[in-house]
């Protein structure tokens, strides 16, 4: 961590950005309602995705400040702020996973009532209900603790300054005991905070990726998977964290803050995280195709198409008319190839618009991954149908209220810090 004194930065959302993210969340509400009168399925398949997608992305968020806490990184400046901002949906998610247990009879179609045998005792809503509700709600206090703990030696004199959240400032900066005890008092709840956050996320993250995701194909199973699902989340963090200090190189407080080195750090992260994520498919997917049991290969065969579990010549002819084949490699390109070849040399990490275009490219790749995830457990013979008016609105909406929570968070309380200049 940098030991360079910071002071939080209040001041107004910005205009008319504010407005186009609350515009987006509305009509995202608005799009789920008319969904359930129209179309409860399609609707609630879209819901469980975008809330997955951005509540993996917003702990991420938390976890990347927490490696930075962990290994005592002293590079990040300016950049853990940024990652931090993302743990704000943390509390949302958990209010969104309670929402969800209405459209579990959409979800979890395929075993709800009638587990496959041998699975009755975790494969039923209550058990699942109970674990995820749970791991979502110890994360979400353990971010809020978190959250506070980081912030509040920024906190001094905030109030005085601060045109909205008076009273959370003065709540936060109660009993101030100076900055550099402040500081000390932070840096020392965080290093036992912070190792303790990723265990949970790691643990419980992976139970959420196999109750939600997973159990979708009841007779599925990798051993992988949770790590896998959970790691891309983190990337998807990682990503969005560089496209936000790209979006801040220029922000009042924060002008010559993001450095060509700090980018080409971000930069790394990303080339790295991708090739890392990419292993963590193969090294299911290896496994899967050279032992080709039934029981296993069944999800490869549903996103890939059948020949990719028989060879390796794969694009000819119909084979890349099955269904969920183009969009599942899609993802590849934009997960995996294009972060990988782009970022490969020195130059494009340090290019704010060359990494912040290939994080862009990321994002919406991993977004459309939850949806290969998720979709074709639920819709297996049509490979579009994740796409339509009700689905994109809804993830405009998701986008928009993410968004909003974000811009309330950096810029009204705490507001994002910024170094102490003389």
């Amino acid at each position: 961590m940098s030991s360079v004194a910071e002071r939080a930065n209040p001041r107004a959302l910005p205009q008319p950005l504010t407005t186009v993210c609350a515009l987006l969340a509305l009509a995202g509400i608005g799009a789920f309602l008319w969904g359930l009168a129209s179309d409860k399925e399609t609707t609630w398949i879209a819901f469980h995705t975008n809330y997955l997608f951005f509540g993996a992305m917003a702990q991420g968020g938390l976890i990347i400040s927490c490696i930075f806490v962990i290994v005592g990184a002293r590079w990040p400046g300016p950049v853990r702020r940024i990652a931090e901002g993302l743990a704000a949906w943390v509390p949302v998610t958990l209010v969104l996973g309670v929402i969800g247990y209405f459209g579990r009879d959409v979800i979890y179609a395929n075993w709800l009532g009638h587990p496959p045998p041998g699975k009755e005792a975790w494969l039923n809503s209550t058990r699942l209900y109970a674990t995820d509700i749970s791991v979502f709600a110890i994360l979400a206090l353990l971010t809020v603790v978190y959250l506070k703990a980081s912030v509040r030696p920024t906190l001094k004199g905030a109030a005085d300054r601060a045109t909205a959240a008076k009273g959370m400032f003065e709540s936060w900066s109660s009993n101030w005991r100076g900055d550099e005890e402040e500081r000390e008092e932070s840096g020392r709840r965080m290093r036992v905070l912070a190792p303790i956050i990723c265990l949970v996320f790691a643990f419980g993250w992976t139970a959420i990726a196999i109750d939600q995701v997973m159990s979708l194909e009841p007779t599925w199973f990798s051993n992988l998977f949770g790590a896998y699902f959970a790691w891309g989340g983190f990337l998807t963090a990682v990503a969005a964290t560089a496209v936000l200090c790209v979006w801040h190189r220029n922000a009042p407080g924060l002008e010559g803050e993001f450095t060509e080195a700090r980018f080409h750090d971000l930069g790394k992260m990303v080339f790295a995280f991708s090739v890392f994520w990419m292993y963590l498919f193969f090294s299911q997917y290896l496994v899967i195709w050279y032992g080709n049991l039934p029981e296993e290969t069944q999800f490869i065969q549903g996103r890939l198409g059948s020949q990719f579990l028989q060879d390796t010549i794969y694009f000819v002819g119909d084979r890349l008319r099955e269904p969920y084949a183009m969009v599942t490699l899609s993802v590849w390109v934009c997960c995996w190839i294009i972060p990988f070849v782009v970022l490969l040399g020195q130059r494009p990490k340090k290019t704010p618009a060359i990494l912040g275009t290939v994080c862009v490219i990321l994002i919406l790749g991993f977004w459309l991954e939850r949806n290969v995830l998720i979709w074709p457990s639920l819709r297996p013979d049509d490979s579009f149908a994740w796409a339509g008016v009700i689905q994109f609105t809804m993830a405009a909406g998701f986008f928009g209220a993410f968004s909003l929570v974000y811009l309330v968070y950096t810029r009204v309380f705490p507001s994002l810090a910024v170094p102490e200049r003389s």
